[in-house]
């Protein structure tokens, strides 16, 4: 009987109230969603005097959307959208929650198990950001899927290059840089004389002296590579043009966004006061350090888009240290800027998948590996971890640390937790960031390790007496 209180439907079709059982196809990313609607739960009810079965297309979503189907892949992003523009309530539920089912597997019994646990209020929905967010992270993954199409095309080329024994790549650093493109269009132009060819390098090249670079440009011209490297170099221009329109776009939209949190205030302080996030930062802080302005690279943006990021979070997460404004572009367009959809940073970090995961069985722990998520905030945070081991900063002392201790695998993982953790407390607490002392840090570090080699010397009989008081 489904439930007079939480009504649930299955994938693709409505049964009617007086019939026992739910069925539906049991997929791996079941999704479940609720409907509190009482006036049109009561009238679904009366109405549902038989199976009725909906397709996909938009002509086939009813209007009332009294009904709900979890679908596999990405074919519930559409209903879904649709059942939050019409106010209702929807719960995403991990199926791999839900996988274990008493007794015989069945579809049925998957079904009634999934309605009896939602009956009982056992489903936890997953993280789903607001409509603006989902906008915005549908124009940042294409622009990442743009830059990787074109990178690609860059490896097309050089297969042609190679395949005609022209060793361009190796005698500049980037084939899509000035003096790449140049000697590209050049040979596509017609021009075959090595020097120059050589001519046409820039004055700033220092991968190759001149007479390196012309034997690199003797080779076989084949007309069928010519072909593929001229239309490789059209595709990887075509894609460049259009992530610049994606930039564009991004650019609109963040711009909308921030006037938007603006005017509603969203962007006020906490009431609570935020946890210390470490001793150092809490004793000697010292004052963020001003970015300085460069040129962008390749796949970077050419318009500013950090003062949009600013206004938008808050508080400018540029200044953590290994964050650019690409990196905080990934942040914000994945997990928006509320971050009161986790209880605590630590649910924040679990969610990224960077904290171990005890498997407890018996009273005995079988494993601590962190468990395998598939989050691109989570791949942005490993890459700023890497990058900030190579600083001389607090971070990066504590990155060093932990890799001659545990590795360097280890250590990423260690030091994107921490960089998570001051993303959720700068979100939430709206707080200027403050780079920790280096010299303070290091300074506890001698602390710890002298009070644990102090704890050994008493377990063993001895007692550490320091080397001003020991007599000669």
């Amino acid at each position: 009987m489904i439930d007079k209180e939480l009504n649930i439907m299955p994938a693709r079709w409505l049964f009617s109230a007086l019939e026992d059982v739910m069925q539906a196809r049991t997929v791996h990313g079941k999704w479940w969603f609720r409907n509190d609607n009482a006036a049109q739960r009561g009238r679904l009810v009366q109405e549902a005097s038989s199976r009725w079965r909906f397709g996909v297309m938009a002509a086939s979503i009813p209007y009332n959307y009294s009904w709900t189907k979890p679908l596999r892949g990405i074919r519930w992003i559409a209903l879904c959208q649709k059942l939050e523009a019409a106010g209702i309530e929807v719960f995403l539920v991990n199926a791999r929650h839900v996988r274990h089912v008493p007794g015989r597997k069945t579809d049925v019994k998957d079904c009634q198990w999934l309605q009896r646990l939602h009956s009982f209020g056992l489903l936890s929905a997953s993280f789903r950001p607001e409509d603006a967010i989902c906008r915005l992270r549908s124009l940042q993954r294409h622009r990442l899927n743009l830059i990787s199409t074109a990178g690609a095309e860059i490896q097309h080329m050089q297969k042609a290059l190679q395949q005609m024994n022209l060793h361009l790549h190796h005698v500049v650093s980037d084939i899509t840089g000035v003096s790449g493109l140049r000697i590209l269009d050049a040979i596509l132009a017609g021009q075959r004389d090595a020097r120059q060819l050589a001519k046409l390098r820039d004055h700033r090249v220092y991968k190759s002296t001149l007479a390196q670079m012309e034997a690199a440009l003797v080779g076989d011209y084949r007309p069928e590579h010519l072909f593929v490297l001229g239309q490789s170099l059209q595709a990887y221009r075509f894609y460049q043009a259009r992530t610049q329109e994606c930039y564009a776009e991004i650019e609109s939209h963040l711009q909308q966004l921030a006037q938007r949190f603006e005017s509603s205030g969203a962007l006020g302080a906490e009431l609570s006061q935020p946890e210390v996030l470490n001793e150092a930062q809490s004793q000697n802080p010292q004052p963020a350090k001003r970015k300085v302005k460069r040129k962008p690279q390749a796949n970077e943006p050419k318009i500013d888009l950090a003062d949009y990021l600013r206004r938008i979070c808050g508080v400018d997460l540029t200044q953590v240290i290994g964050l650019n404004v690409l990196s905080v572009l990934i942040i914000v367009s994945e997990i928006g800027v509320d971050m009161s959809k986790w209880r605590s940073a630590k649910a924040f970090c679990a969610w990224l998948g960077l904290c171990p995961r005890n498997k407890i069985s018996g009273r005995k722990v079988l494993d601590t590996r962190t468990c395998k998520v598939i989050n691109r905030v989570a791949t942005t945070l490993r890459l700023a971890a890497q990058a900030v081991g190579r600083t001389d900063t607090a971070l990066g002392i504590f990155y060093r640390r932990k890799k001659a201790h545990l590795g360097p695998a280890k250590a990423t993982t260690a030091t994107a937790r921490k960089l998570a953790c001051l993303v959720y407390h700068l979100l939430k607490y709206k707080q200027q960031y403050r780079e920790p002392d280096p010299a303070t840090y290091q300074l506890k570090v001698k602390k710890t390790i002298l009070a644990k080699i102090q704890k050994q010397a008493a377990a063993l009989g001895y007692k550490l007496l320091p080397t001003a008081l020991v007599p000669a």
